[in-house]
C-alpha cells in the first residue's frame, strides 16, 4: 500500500494554489470534468455491479479510454475493477477515502493519455499483489500473462526504496524491471503523479524527501520516455514543494498575465488561422500555455517577461506534408525568426518527439514561438511511450516463438539495459546513470552513410565512437567532423556529420585519457570496463614513452624543448654537401627549415664567420632581408647524405611512438633527435630530425610515417617565429 498518499485534492491542483486561478497544466489538455474522489469512494463502497454491467465508479475511465480506443473490449476493465475493489475493501487512504480510489485515479491518468486496455487493466490491479491476498498466479489465470508481467513489474518497483539511502544495486534492479517493459514505468509514473497530487497533509520533511526523489529520478525518466504530460505536472508539483517562494512568485506572474486586456499569443493565433484558411490548409490552431517551471526558467533567462513569453502557438494538421506546408505559409506571410527553426520531424528527438519549431516576430518586437505537428505527433509528444499501445505485440503472421520483442522502445531505454550489463560494478552504474539523467538536452549527429546518432549535449567524438561501434570503438584512432580532421575530444554540435576513423588492429586498446572526454554511460562504462580488466596494459599506457625510449633509443620529451632560433645551425656533420661563396666559412643548415636537396637555398653570414643555409621560402629569409642582411650564395654539392626535420601530427593511441619510429627506421632514417609534445585534446605533435643516406629517401620516409595508424599528417618543419 502506498505510504505516500494523504488527503486528496482535485487532480491538477497544486499545493499552495490560489483559489480561482487556472493553472497551465489544467489548460494544456482537453477539458474534462473533475473527478470527485469522495464520490468514487461512495460508489466503491456500494460494491461491484452485477456481472455484465460496468460499475459506475469506472465510468470516467471508460469514457477516457473510449475516446482513444473506440473499439476496445471493456470486459477486462470491468473484471479488474471488481477484483481490485473486493481485494482492497476495508483498506483506507490516510485521507479517509476507500483505497480503491487510488488505483482508479492512476488508471484515469493513463486512460487520458491513451494507454491501451492491457495497461489500464494492470493499473487497476497494480497494488493488489503487494497489499492484498491476490497472487500473481491468480492474475495470470484471470487476465493473462501480459497483465501478470506488468503487475509483477510494478510490484517490484513498489518494493524498491530509491530515496537518498537507496543501494545502487537496488536501483539497478528497478531500472532493469522498467527496461523489460516500458509500460511498467508508465504505471509507476502515473502512480507517483497521483501521490504527488495528494501530499497536502504529510509532514514537510517527508514531502521534501519524496519531491527530491521525484525530481532526481522519476522526472528525468518521464522525459526520456517522452511522457511530457506527466513530466511537466510532476515538475510543477516538485517546484511548489521544494521552492515555495519562487513558485508563488511565478504563479503571480501567470495570474497577472492572464488578467491582461491584450494577448499577443491570441492575436498571433488568429493571424495564423487566417493565413492557413487562405492557403486552404486544414489545421487546428491552439494556444499552449507554458507550465510553471517553464515560465520560471524563461523569467530567469530573460528577466522581465512579455505576453508572448507565457506560451506558444500550436498548429495541428493531418499529414506530415501539411506540417511543411504550414511552415512555408508562415515564413512567407509572417516575419520568421530563422535562428529559431528546428526540424524534429526529419530528425526526431531521442524520446520519440516530433515537431517543427519556428518563431515569428511581431511589429512590437515580441517573438512568438510556433509548434507545428500532426495530431498523431501531438499524441506522442504528450504521452510518449504510453501512446504506442502494446509495443510487444507481434505483427500478424510474424510469430516470435515466445520471445518478447520491442520494436518501438526508445533508443535510450535500450541502451540502459546494455549499460547495466556492462557496468563493472553497481556504484559505477549508479554514478554514470545519474550523470546521464542530469542531461536534459540531446543532439543528433549524422554518419557518412546517412544514419544518425542521438547523443547528449556536450558529447564528444569519443561518445560517438562508442555509440556507433560499442566496444569495437577501442580501435578508434580519430575522426572527421564535417569533413575536417578532428581529435576524439572534439565536442559535437547538433547536425554535425561525424566520420570515425578506425584502426585495423583487433587488439586495440582505449586510452585512459578518453575517460576525460567521455560523457555518455556507454562510453565511460566500456572504457572503464576495459581498464579494469587489463590493469597491466592500463598501467603501461602511463609509461609508454619510457618503454618506447628503451626500444628505440629515442628520448621522447615530456616537455617540448625550446625551438632553435632561425640561425641556430644543425649538426656540422650534415653540411658536407653544401658550398658557400664565402671562402673559409663554415656552412651550417638552419634548424628552422632544415633544407635538403633539391630545395632552393640561400645563405646568410652570422657571427663567428659561419654561413647558415635556409630554404628560400623560409620566413626567416624575408625577415633578414628586411633587416638589411646580405645574402651569401650557396649551392648543393655532390655528397648524397642529408639531414631533415619532420613534424608528424597524430591522434593519441597506445604504442604510437614505437610504431612510428619503427617505420622510420625501416626507411633507413637515422633519428638524430626527437621531441614529443604533451598531448592536447587527444592530439600529439612529434618533431624528428633524421639523417638520410640521400634526399631521394625523403618522399618514401614521409609516406611510411603517414601510413602508421593514428598519424594524419607529416610535413617538413616550418620556420619558427623567433627573431634573429
Amino acid at each position: 500500500m502506498s505510504a505516500e498518499a494523504t488527503n486528496s485534492v482535485s487532480p491538477g491542483q497544486m499545493p499552495g494554489a490560489v483559489s480561482g486561478a487556472v493553472t497551465p497544466t489544467a489548460t494544456r489538455r482537453k477539458a474534462r470534468p473533475r473527478i470527485d474522489l469522495r464520490r468514487l469512494g461512495r460508489a466503491a463502497l456500494l460494491g461491484p455491479a452485477a456481472r455484465g454491467r460496468l460499475p459506475d465508479a469506472i465510468s470516467h475511465v471508460v469514457e477516457a479510454h473510449r475516446a482513444h480506443h473506440p473499439e476496445a473490449d471493456l470486459e477486462p476493465l470491468r473484471h479488474a475493477y471488481v477484483l481490485a475493489e473486493s481485494s482492497h475493501r476495508g483498506q483506507m487512504r490516510k485521507s479517509g477515502e476507500p483505497y480503491i480510489t487510488h488505483p482508479l485515479a492512476v488508471t484515469l491518468i493513463l486512460a487520458e493519455l491513451g494507454a491501451e486496455t492491457t495497461t489500464l487493466t494492470a493499473s487497476l490491479l497494480h497494488d493488489t499483489v503487494e497489499d492484498t491476498d491476490v497472487t500473481l498466479d491468480q492474475v495470470r489465470d484471470q487476465f493473462g500473462e501480459e497483465v501478470r508481467y506488468l503487475v509483477d513489474g510494478v510490484t517490484k518497483l513498489e518494493k524498491v526504496d530509491y530515496g537518498a539511502a537507496a543501494e545502487p544495486e537496488t536501483f539497478r534492479k528497478m531500472l532493469v524491471a522498467t527496461g523489460n517493459d516500458v509500460r511498467v514505468m508508465s504505471i509507476k509514473l502515473a502512480d507517483r503523479l497521483h501521490n504527488m497530487r495528494t501530499l497536502g497533509v504529510m509532514r514537510p520533511e517527508k514531502q521534501e524527501r519524496i519531491a527530491k526523489v521525484t525530481r532526481d529520478v522519476l522526472i528525468p525518466l518521464a522525459e526520456r520516455l517522452g511522457v511530457q504530460a506527466l513530466k511537466t505536472e510532476l515538475e510543477d508539483l516538485v517546484f511548489a514543494i521544494l521552492h515555495p517562494e519562487e513558485y508563488a512568485h511565478t504563479r503571480e506572474l501567470i495570474v497577472r498575465n492572464a488578467a491582461r486586456a491584450d494577448d499577443p499569443l491570441a492575436e498571433v493565433a488568429d493571424e495564423v488561422r487566417g493565413v492557413l484558411r487562405e492557403a486552404d490548409i486544414p489545421a487546428e490552431v491552439l494556444i499552449r500555455p507554458r507550465h510553471f517551471v517553464s515560465v520560471h526558467r524563461v523569467s530567469r533567462k530573460r528577466g522581465r517577461l512579455r505576453g508572448s513569453d507565457f506560451g506558444r502557438v500550436l498548429v495541428l494538421v493531418n499529414e506530415d506534408a501539411d506540417c511543411y506546408a504550414v511552415l512555408g505559409e508562415l515564413h512567407t506571410c509572417m516575419k520568421p525568426v530563422v535562428s529559431e527553426f528546428k526540424d524534429f520531424i526529419a530528425v526526431p528527438k531521442f524520446n520519440l518527439y516530433q515537431s517543427l519549431h519556428t518563431a515569428v516576430a511581431r511589429e512590437d518586437g515580441q517573438v512568438v514561438e510556433v509548434l507545428i505537428r500532426t495530431h498523431q505527433m501531438h499524441k506522442v509528444a504528450e504521452a510518449g511511450v504510453v501512446a504506442l499501445g502494446n509495443p510487444y505485440a507481434p505483427a500478424p503472421d510474424d510469430p516470435v516463438d515466445g520471445e518478447r520483442v520491442d520494436p518501438t522502445r526508445p533508443g535510450w531505454l535500450s541502451r540502459l539495459l546494455d549499460w547495466q550489463e556492462a557496468a563493472p560494478d553497481p556504484d559505477h552504474f549508479w554514478s554514470t546513470l545519474r550523470e546521464d539523467l542530469a542531461q536534459d538536452r540531446e543532439i543528433t549527429v549524422f554518419r557518412p552513410d546517412g544514419g544518425t546518432l542521438g547523443l547528449p549535449e556536450g558529447a564528444t567524438c569519443v561518445d560517438a565512437a562508442y555509440a556507433q561501434y560499442g566496444e569495437d570503438a577501442h580501435a578508434c584512432i580519430g575522426a572527421r567532423v564535417n569533413g575536417r580532421l578532428a581529435t576524439l575530444s572534439t565536442v559535437l554540435k547538433d547536425g554535425d556529420t561525424v566520420q570515425l576513423l578506425m584502426g585495423q588492429d583487433p587488439a586495440s586498446e582505449p586510452s585512459r585519457e578518453w575517460l576525460e572526454h567521455a560523457h555518455t554511460p556507454a562510453a565511460r562504462i566500456a572504457i572503464q570496463r576495459w581498464l579494469t580488466a587489463h590493469p597491466a596494459q592500463a598501467e603501461s599506457q602511463q609509461s609508454e614513452a619510457r618503454i618506447a625510449e628503451n626500444r628505440t633509443g629515442v628520448r621522447p620529451a615530456d616537455v617540448p624543448e625550446p625551438d632553435a632560433a632561425p640561425d641556430q645551425p644543425a649538426d656540422r656533420s650534415a653540411t658536407g654537401n653544401v658550398h658557400a661563396d664565402l671562402p673559409g666559412a663554415t656552412v651550417r643548415l638552419a634548424r628552422c627549415c632544415t633544407p635538403v636537396p633539391p630545395d632552393e637555398i640561400t645563405g646568410f653570414a652570422v657571427r663567428g664567420g659561419a654561413v647558415t643555409v635556409h630554404r628560400v621560402e623560409c620566413a626567416a629569409v624575408a625577415r633578414m632581408k628586411d633587416g638589411g642582411r646580405a645574402e651569401v650564395g650557396v649551392r648543393w654539392g655532390e655528397a648524397a647524405e642529408c639531414r631533415v626535420t619532420l613534424v608528424a601530427e597524430s591522434f593519441v593511441r597506445p604504442h604510437l611512438l614505437a610504431d612510428l619510429t619503427e617505420a622510420m627506421a625501416s626507411e633507413g632514417a637515422e633519428i638524430v633527435s626527437a621531441t614529443v609534445e604533451p598531448p592536447t585534446q587527444q592530439q600529439v605533435r612529434h618533431t624528428y630530425t633524421v639523417q638520410l643516406p640521400d634526399a631521394g629517401h625523403l618522399p618514401g620516409l614521409m609516406r611510411a610515417m603517414r601510413d602508421v595508424a593514428g598519424v594524419y599528417d607529416v610535413s617538413r618543419a616550418q620556420p619558427q617565429p623567433q627573431g634573429d
